[in-house]
C-alpha cells in the first residue's frame, strides 16, 4: 500500500506502509501516541476519523481515540466548531498538516517546519496544536492530533511523525476490518492467486505458474473477493494487504 504526501516539493516523499501486525489492543496504539506526543513536546492526542460519504456537508469528523480525560467530548466539539470545516476540506485538497497557536500567553508553535505546513486562523482554541492528514480510503481517512501549549517541530520531525500518523491509521483499520472479516478463511490456491494478482499478474501468467485454467484463476480470485466482502480484483488485493493475508 503506497501513499504520497502532497504538497511542498522538497517534501514530497513516498510512504511505504508496512505490513500490519496481526493483533493490536487500544493499549498499543495510546502507547505509540504517547511516544509520538513526548516528541513534540505536547500534552495532548487524539485520533480523528471521517464519517459519511458523498457531498463535503453529508461527511464530519469524529474523535475516535484521546486522552483528553472527563473534557473530551466538551474539547471534541469545541476542536469541530474552529476547525471541523476546514479540515474537512483539507483533507480533501492536501496531505500537508495543519498548525494552528493557541489562545493566551505563551502559545507557539515553532516555525523551522513552516514550507512543510499550513496554518490555520490561531488564538481560536485554548491549546496550540498540529493535525497530520491521513488518506487510506472511505473508513481511513482522518487526522492524528496533538495539542500543547509549545508545539516544536522541524522537517524532519514532520516527516517522521507524518510516516507514523499514516501507519498508525493503517493498523487500526487492518485491525477493524481483521475484526470484520467473514468467518470462511481464504484458501492456499486463492491466497497464491491473490498474491499474483497483486504483484501485477494477469490471470493467463498466474494459470501458467501454478498450472491451472484460466478458469480456475478466475474463480479463485471470485471466491477470494466474495469473503473479503470487495466489490472487485483490486479491492480485495487492497483489503487483503491490509489484513496482512498478502504482502
Amino acid at each position: 500500500m503506497d501513499i504520497r504526501l502532497s504538497g511542498a516539493s522538497a517534501m514530497e516523499t513516498e510512504i511505504k506502509l508496512a505490513r500490519p501486525p496481526k493483533a493490536m489492543r487500544a493499549a498499543d496504539f495510546v502507547s505509540r501516541l504517547q511516544t509520538m506526543q513526548a516528541l513534540i513536546g505536547a500534552r495532548h492526542f487524539a485520533v480523528l476519523r471521517v464519517t459519511g460519504h458523498g457531498l463535503l456537508s453529508a461527511r464530519k469528523l469524529v474523535a475516535s481515540l484521546n486522552n483528553w480525560g472527563t473534557e473530551a467530548d466538551e474539547t471534541a466539539r469545541t476542536l469541530f466548531d474552529a476547525y471541523g470545516a476546514p479540515m474537512l476540506s483539507h483533507l480533501e485538497a492536501s496531505m500537508l498538516p495543519l498548525v494552528w497557536e493557541g489562545a493566551g500567553e505563551g502559545q507557539f508553535v515553532e516555525s523551522g517546519a513552516d514550507p512543510f505546513v499550513c496554518r490555520l486562523p490561531a488564538r481560536l482554541l485554548a491549546a496550540s496544536g498540529v493535525a497530520f492528514p491521513v488518506r487510506l480510503g472511505a473508513h481511513g481517512n482522518g487526522y492524528v492530533l496533538f495539542t500543547g501549549s509549545f508545539i516544536g517541530l522541524s522537517s524532519d520531525i514532520v516527516i517522521d511523525m507524518h510516516l507514523k500518523s499514516c501507519q498508525m491509521l493503517a493498523d487500526m483499520l487492518a485491525g477493524e476490518e481483521k475484526r470484520l472479516a467473514p468467518a470462511e478463511a481464504l484458501s492456499e490456491r486463492e491466497l497464491a492467486c491473490l498474491q499474483m494478482a497483486g504483484d501485477g499478474c494477469i490471470s493467463e501468467a498466474i494459470a501458467e505458474k501454478m498450472g491451472l485454467s484460466v478458469h480456475t484463476v478466475n474463480a479463485y480470485l471470485g471466491t477470494a473477493t466474495t469473503k473479503l466482502d470487495a466489490v472487485n480484483r483490486i479491492q480485495a488485493i487492497a483489503k487483503a494487504i491490509r489484513l496482512g493475508y498478502i504482502t
